[in-house]
């Protein structure tokens, strides 16, 4: 079974297809990087769509997510944000945790796996 790349990097790949498994590295704000916990949901999650669709999904078909939080105590501020993406009815799997994050500017990391 082939295996295919996507965003290939020196260290990672931002995404891996293997079948009709779709594995997204950690993903975190680009232009949203020191910003608010809901700017940079936001941001993660429009970084996520492209890859998706990129590799010939979408957010319906997800099966796993996830979620690093520097702080939980923006749990809610980040499911403000999660709550009006995730597709009704089609809410995947999910672990919310809390972590030290690559740097301070990054508050929120999101990690997914999907089905084609």
């Amino acid at each position: 079974m082939s295996i295919q790349r996507i965003a290939v990097g020196p260290r990672m790949s931002k995404a891996v297809v293997h079948g009709d498994t779709v594995y997204l590295a950690g993903q975190v704000a680009d232009k949203a990087a020191g910003k608010s916990v809901a700017e940079q949901t936001a941001d993660i999650l429009g970084i996520i769509d492209g890859l998706l669709a990129e590799a010939g999904t979408d957010k319906s078909k997800l099966l796993m997510v996830n979620i690093w939080l520097s702080d939980m105590s923006t749990f809610a501020e980040m499911n403000g944000v999660w709550d009006t993406w995730v597709v009704a009815g089609q809410t995947p799997g999910r672990a919310t945790v809390e972590a030290k994050l690559a740097g301070p500017q990054f508050t929120v990391e999101i990690a997914v796996i999907a089905a084609k």
